[in-house]
């Protein structure tokens, strides 16, 4: 086995990473470095959750690493709601903490579990991962994990995780309560539309 350090965002979405690269001969260890999760009470939920699921069910180690909040709020908030700026922003701050933690306990290769939920933008976060890692001297493994995205999301609910309905900053809320409320009111207009039809 090879191991590896996978960078996590949360529980869920490390279900079928974990799974798949042990599945190819990588043995994970999960890095934790999230400071773009806000407010703190979710951070904190969040890291519990994956906590309990590595230590209970996968049987994976979780290093905490850094979290540089200030950083995130120089390197990052100010592309506001600019998604791919702001993204690109906080997959490299991420990213880059995760490859740091990597060449210092001796990890020769890195992933993450971004690769897995549809809601982030896959091409960026490769083009991040892979230049961060040769700069680091770090082979990355990046793999599409979105076709087993729906299979994260049943057994994740199954097994009673916390699931989180954005990806963490206050931004991404914001952006999700605005596309929730869109969708509700498409739902009511549809609606009624059909009752004027009968």
């Amino acid at each position: 086995m090879i191991s590896l350090l996978l960078h996590a965002c949360c529980g869920p979405c490390s279900l079928e990473p974990v799974r798949l690269l042990r599945a190819e001969g990588f043995e994970p260890t999960i890095c934790w470095t999230n400071p773009n999760i806000q407010p703190a009470s979710e951070w904190e939920r969040r890291l519990s959750t994956l906590r309990d699921w590595a230590a209970n069910v996968a049987h994976v180690d979780v290093v905490v690493a850094g979290d540089d909040r200030a950083a995130w709020e120089r390197a990052v908030a100010p592309a506001g709601f600019d998604r791919e700026r702001r993204c690109r922003a906080c997959y490299a701050l991420r990213l880059s903490e995760s490859c740091r933690v990597a060449r210092e306990l001796g990890f020769t290769h890195i992933s993450t579990t971004l690769a897995v939920s549809p809601y982030q933008l896959f091409d960026a976060c490769g083009e991040t991962l892979r230049a961060l890692a040769s700069a680091n001297g770090l082979t990355p493994v990046w793999r599409d994990f979105r076709p087993h995205y729906a299979e994260a999301t049943r057994e994740s609910r199954e097994l009673g995780m916390y699931r989180q309905n954005y990806c963490g900053c206050r931004f991404s809320a914001a952006e999700a309560a605005i596309e929730r409320h869109a969708a509700r009111d498409e739902r009511k207009r549809t609606r009624a539309e059909a009752r004027v039809r009968i």
